[in-house]
């Protein structure tokens, strides 16, 4: 085959041998470093030194370590974290130094200084200013703490933001331990003012959570602050209440002296006020039992107060009230000579005396002619002088007998008697009899028509009329 002619023109400045072609470009050489600036750039922690001597790879490589570091300090908070950022910012520092070293031409180069030290003291001053500021706060935190005070310690560590975390994440997280230890505070407190209402398993629940808190170092001011601010609390309105939790701060097992003493001294404080106002609020409730209970609780137990007067009188009081309702209790059952009162009479010291043509009665029983007795004649049972029990009527003395025609035209006698009732007399005042007697009331006999069923009857009870009870009944009542 024939091959086309060789044309030396066509080749020229190609590059090859017989071109006119420039030659390729040498290789570039490695930039000239100074290991001061390379060194003081990788300070920055961001391995601009690297960037100093054209080594892009150990550039990316120390930026993805140093985003790692600081991304694990930020999230775990331990200080190990940030030893280990300290110990990586001199390991790459000293790395610096040394690659830099090694170049043949390395040697002081001020535009790199410059640049370098542009870079890193911006750096390192806002790191510095940074932790500064985080210690700050921290310091802010612990003194809020010292004092008792959780709201200062949480408004100071509100101060704390991203870049706290990034670069003194301990720090921060210590305030956080604080501000969480508030929060349980708070907690603590929220069940303390649960046991005001008489929630006992919240007052438990509360002093749970403050032993707790008090467990771990640090807390004992605002846990104390804590559990004061409930007892400035005490005593409450209702004297009940009150005594309730004071017995239970009193009977509450041990625990920390800065949370029982405290306690023991409040409960000794305020039991003596809370069990008069509790007897007082009793005694206007009726309860009578429970309200003599609290009153001989507070002379029993503090015999020197200076309610222990008022106490005995309140004991009087409730102890008048006890009988009183006893003694209504035993009327109102005394249906017979031998129930309710008859049968178990009962003293009410307080009633009145009783005097002649003076002083109401009590009329219990078959009251179908003690109710025509005068109203003047009557009390109710905490005026009364004397309890009156009429038992049943039945046939008393012959008053007259007289002769009646039957409707079928035969003659018969018919006898006229009282109306005999006995009659039981108590003084209220003593629960004494002072009269067991039959009385005998007179009446209309012997009517003009006489009325009746059946055959016409031996035997009638003449028709007495109010003053004919009252001049029966009024010996026995005094009147």
């Amino acid at each position: 085959m024939t091959q086309p002619p060789y044309d030396e023109t066509e080749f020229a400045g190609s590059g090859y041998p017989g071109s006119d072609w420039p030659p390729p470009p040498a290789p570039r050489e490695p930039r000239e470093p100074d290991p001061f600036a390379v060194a003081a750039a990788n300070a920055s922690l961001l391995g601009a030194g690297y960037l100093i001597m054209g080594r892009r790879v150990l550039f990316w490589a120390a930026a993805a370590v140093t985003v790692a570091l600081l991304w694990l300090s930020y999230r775990t908070a331990r200080t190990w974290c940030e030893l280990l950022l300290v110990a990586w910012w001199a390991a790459v520092v000293a790395h610096g130094w040394w690659l830099a070293r090694r170049h043949p031409a390395a040697g002081p180069r001020r535009g790199q200084r410059v640049l370098a030290l542009a870079l890193t003291l911006p750096v390192l001053a806002a790191t510095g200013w940074v932790r500064s500021d985080a210690y700050g706060i921290e310091d802010a935190v612990d003194e809020g703490r010292a004092d008792g005070h959780c709201g200062a310690a949480v408004e100071a560590q509100e101060r704390v933001s991203f870049r706290h975390r990034l670069v003194a994440a301990p720090v921060a997280a210590r305030g956080d331990t604080v501000v969480e230890a508030c929060e349980r505070l708070d907690t603590a407190a929220g069940h303390l003012n649960g046991g005001l209402t008489g929630d006992l398993d919240a007052l438990e629940a509360g002093f749970g959570r403050l032993g707790a808190v008090l467990g771990e170092p640090g807390n004992e001011r605002t846990a104390a602050a804590t559990l004061q601010e409930f007892l400035r609390q005490l005593p409450t309105d209702d004297g009940c209440l009150t005594l309730t939790v004071a017995d239970w701060l009193r009977d509450r097992d041990g625990g920390p002296e800065v949370l029982s003493g405290p306690a023991s001294d409040t409960a000794a404080r305020i039991t003596p006020g809370a069990l008069m106002e509790c007897g007082d609020a009793l005694m206007r409730d009726e309860e009578w039992a429970d309200a003599r209970e609290s009153y001989r609780r507070l002379l029993d137990d503090h015999p020197d107060d200076g309610r222990a007067d008022d106490a005995r009188e309140g004991i009087r009081k409730a102890g008048l009230a006890l009988q009183l309702d006893r003694v209504r209790a035993l009327v109102a059952a005394a249906d017979s000579m031998d129930s309710g009162y008859c049968r178990k009479p009962a003293k009410y010291p307080a009633a009145p005396a009783h005097r002649k043509g003076r002083g109401g009665a009590v009329f219990v029983g078959d009251t179908e002619y003690t109710d025509k007795l005068p109203e003047e004649w009557r009390a109710d049972t905490p005026g009364a002088a004397l309890v009156v029990r009429a038992g049943e009527t039945e046939a008393g003395d012959v008053v007259e007998t007289c002769r009646y025609r039957d409707h079928e035209g035969r003659v018969g006698s018919v006898r006229f008697n009282k109306l005999a009732v006995r009659v039981k007399v108590y003084a209220l005042r003593s629960g004494k009899l002072v009269t067991d007697r039959k009385v005998q009331m007179g009446g209309e006999s012997c009517p003009g028509l006489l009325r009746y069923f059946g055959e016409l009857p031996s035997r009638m009870a003449v028709t007495p009329s109010n003053a004919d009870v009252r001049e029966a009944f009024g010996p026995v009542v005094g009147r």
